[in-house]
């Protein structure tokens, strides 16, 4: 290396008054010269350079942001509800995808049946994937970032909250999407929605009392049951199961208006079940 930086600007640059492009040149060749770092450290001020350092440090060290994250802040969400948010397991790739893979194997299931006949298998599937999703997005057995979770300036429940809205837009979105691919049953396509606000509410709100793994699975195992013993009786292929009928939907949303009312009156439990995981 032939050339170094003069003493005159390593003065210059040790108290942040070496001005562009001769500071340029300096940082670029700081970072390869060990005779001028050498140097620099002899004429500038060590509690300067130190703290110069330390500032490096910090700024290196700090995470960067994914997409999700920075177009969160964008929009004008608190920098650590936004980490917290983007953080959430089933907004991931992996989660995403296999979403679409069952709503493929439903949309694929709902074409094999006639018109005139009940998509079943696409409306059994669609209800139990935002409870799953809500389910995988909050508890220490599944969250990895729970421990960040419970040290956030945040309310159990209001955490809860924010990430069952997330949840619940991306894959009753994805829900809807997969319902238009089926346009021969037309609105029937759409009964899977009461129903599954219903199994979401209701995994929520026994959260508390069965923890966030057990409840789900306890909701989930009673949809499955309540439709294959709706499905043996029912008169035939054009008859939908009794969920899916006028009755049926009417008792959805009253269950799911209940779970709400319930879920609200234990909110204050989700801080306890944050400090018996911890």
């Amino acid at each position: 290396m032939t050339w170094h930086v003069p003493e005159d600007e390593l003065r210059a640059y040790a108290r942040g008054e070496l001005a562009a492009p001769a500071l340029w040149s300096a940082d670029a060749h700081l970072a390869a010269c060990d005779r001028c770092r050498g140097a620099l450290a002899g004429v500038g001020d060590p509690a300067a350079l130190d703290a110069g350092w330390e500032r490096l440090d910090a700024e290196l060290d700090v995470p960067r942001p994914g997409l999700l994250e920075g177009l969160l802040v964008r929009f004008g969400v608190a920098g650590h509800t936004a980490r917290l948010l983007a953080a959430t397991p089933v907004l991931r790739r992996s989660w995403l995808g296999a979403v679409v893979a069952v709503l493929l194997l439903g949309v694929g299931a709902g074409h094999t049946v006639g018109g005139g006949e009940f998509p079943t298998p696409f409306l059994a599937l669609a209800p139990l994937l935002p409870l799953a999703g809500v389910a995988l997005s909050y508890g220490p057995a599944l969250d990895p970032t729970y421990e960040m979770a419970v040290v956030a300036p945040l309310h159990g429940f209001r955490l809860l909250m924010i990430r069952t809205v997330a949840v619940l837009t991306v894959v009753l979105g994805l829900n809807l999407l997969a319902s238009l691919a089926l346009p021969a049953h037309g609105l029937r396509a759409l009964a899977w929605l009461l129903p599954a606000l219903a199994l979401t509410a209701t995994g929520l709100a026994l959260t508390p009392r069965f923890g966030p793994v057990l409840a789900p699975s306890l909701v989930g195992g009673a949809w499955i049951v309540l439709l294959v013993t709706a499905d043996a009786v029912r008169a035939g292929g054009d008859v939908p199961p009794a969920p899916f009928t006028p009755a049926g939907q009417g008792v959805a949303a009253a269950v799911a208006v209940l779970a709400a009312g319930l879920l609200y009156l234990l909110r204050d439990r989700f801080d306890l079940l944050q400090g018996r995981a911890v």
